[in-house]
């Protein structure tokens, strides 16, 4: 059954204050292009309709720009003493289930979000992590998307809240954040009080131990009618040998 209503959960991928790595779009005319057509096929630009070509696009960008799903290569050459699976490996199962969001909005910028703050999370919605599930964590960072702001804000996840989402069953889940960890201003303050190298990008390295998939950059997981209870998709583009791959995340509710 076709669903009544798709939720967008990605971040537009464009030229944007919030993209901390560089961006370059160029998109060419029908006009720019008709003579390239032409020689293509081996005519005149006359005999084009109105003498217009094809539009096309050049794009120049990091495989970590806009909403996009993390391998297990992102974070270590190993993971669970294997050779960790670049984007193309990931199952393509492992992309699609049942989504469930923790609402982390009440969290201050920059903190920890711990296994308890999950628990009490799931909690309040009265849900328990099921087998396969697909976590988002919400921060409302995506709030202040288009803003420079928008690279420092949120909370993040940590080395053992990342674990344990795993060992309650999901291996992909996802953040609304500009990445899975803390803000790296909070990572920076934190290491250098404590120094304790273990909390430096812990949650990625997570990834070492336990085999598992993050999205980052979600979107829009306040439109969404109910914290659970929704199937979602975050299918990533084929890079072959990636550590990442551009996805559209979104959400529906079947009848």
């Amino acid at each position: 059954m076709t669903p009544k209503r798709i939720y967008d959960l990605s971040i537009p991928t464009e030229m944007s204050a919030s993209e901390a790595l560089s961006v370059s779009i160029t998109h060419q005319t029908h006009e720019e292009l008709a003579q390239s057509l032409a020689d293509f096929l081996g005519c005149s630009i006359g005999d084009f309709p109105d003498r217009l070509g094809y539009a096309n696009d050049e794009v120049v960008m990091n495989a970590h720009t806009g909403t996009h799903l993390d391998a297990p290569w992102h974070y270590f050459p190993t993971s669970e003493g294997l050779q960790a699976k670049t984007i193309d490996e990931v199952p393509l199962e492992w992309c699609i289930g049942s989504g469930v969001v923790l609402d982390m909005r009440h969290k201050p910028q920059g903190s920890l979000v711990t296994v308890d703050d999950l628990q009490t999370a799931l909690e309040k919605i009265d849900y328990r992590i099921q087998k396969d599930d697909i976590v988002y964590i919400q921060t409302g960072a995506d709030k202040h998307w288009g803003t420079k702001e928008y690279f420092d804000s949120g909370c993040g996840m940590g080395y053992e809240s990342t674990l344990w989402l795993i060992e309650q069953g999901s291996r992909v889940m996802g953040i609304d954040a500009w990445g899975w960890d803390r803000p790296f201003w909070a990572i920076r303050e934190a290491y250098k009080s404590s120094g304790d190298r273990e909390i430096l990008w812990a949650a990625h390295r997570a990834g070492r131990d336990k085999e598992f998939c993050h999205i980052e950059k979600l979107a829009n997981l306040d439109t969404l009618p109910k914290p659970w209870g929704f199937t979602t998709s975050c299918f990533p583009v084929k890079l072959v040998g990636g550590s990442a791959g551009w996805c559209r995340a979104v959400a529906w509710y079947d009848e």
